[in-house]
């Protein structure tokens, strides 16, 4: 079986950045850790111009976090410490320096989504569908909903959050805000991927910098806010309903 990795790859001021797990990119706590590193090390890389975030393979973009490390959960300690993944690498991507673009291939489910909503400048495929189904097995997307509502709206999430069961999909996303671009085939996606990287190397890096600050201004309470919704989902993954509900599906 394939193994798990984060790896960066630099190529004309373009940080290539990838993430993969056998299980649909599923992430578990030592890949998050990892990626919010490697992004937190991109953004302090002087040679690093833009930053292009991927997962391998051809299918799911990522299935948020791992399923396996979920029903393990047993105190509110490890719930929280869990729920802290994406939060940590959300917060890498917004404290970063440098423009992330996302390159999302497929589907996109809870964490997934919030990921590709902490990117900058996002583009998609036409499988890449978006999906929040967090509050049908009794916790909800609490930990990524401020990136995620930051780029869709609350209307949207709200509809997605709710209607939690189906996936919405990628023109969707685009009408929303989500995807910049929907493009037909993986080939036409990444050729989009290039040209716009290229270009953004191209620029002024204190302007894309400070670019970077305008985008996500008002956000500097995140840590704090993030880790309070990160004990929610901790909490609330320790109720006898979600302890049922995950039994239901091992």
């Amino acid at each position: 079986m394939a193994q798990s990795y984060v790896k960066q790859t630099t190529k004309n001021n373009i940080a290539f950045i990838e993430f993969f797990t056998p299980e649909h990119n599923a992430m578990p706590s030592p890949i998050l850790k990892e990626l919010a590193q490697v992004i937190t090390n991109a953004g302090n890389d002087d040679e690093v111009k833009v930053i292009v975030l991927k997962s391998g393979g051809d299918r799911t973009f990522c299935a948020g976090a791992s399923f396996k490390e979920l029903v393990a959960i047993n105190n509110l300690d490890e719930g929280e410490q869990f729920f802290s993944g994406f939060a940590n690498v959300i917060n890498a991507m917004r404290t970063c320096g440098k423009i992330i673009v996302g390159r999302v291939q497929g589907k996109a489910v809870g964490g997934g989504v919030g990921l590709a909503s902490a990117t900058d400048y996002c583009l998609a495929t036409k499988y890449a569908a978006i999906k929040l189904s967090e509050i049908s097995i009794g916790i909800g997307p609490f930990v990524i909903e401020p990136a995620v509502t930051k780029k869709i709206g609350a209307t949207a999430f709200s509809q997605m959050t709710i209607d939690a069961e189906n996936f919405y999909s990628a023109e969707y996303a685009k009408t929303k805000g989500l995807y910049a671009n929907v493009f037909e085939t993986i080939e036409e996606l990444d050729q989009a991927i290039i040209e716009l990287a290229n270009k953004l190397a191209s620029y002024n890096p204190e302007a894309l910098s400070e670019l970077k600050k305008v985008l996500w201004q008002n956000t500097e309470n995140w840590d704090a806010l993030l880790k309070e919704r990160a004990k929610i989902s901790g909490t609330l993954v320790l109720s006898h309903f979600t302890k049922e509900k995950l039994a239901s599906y091992k």
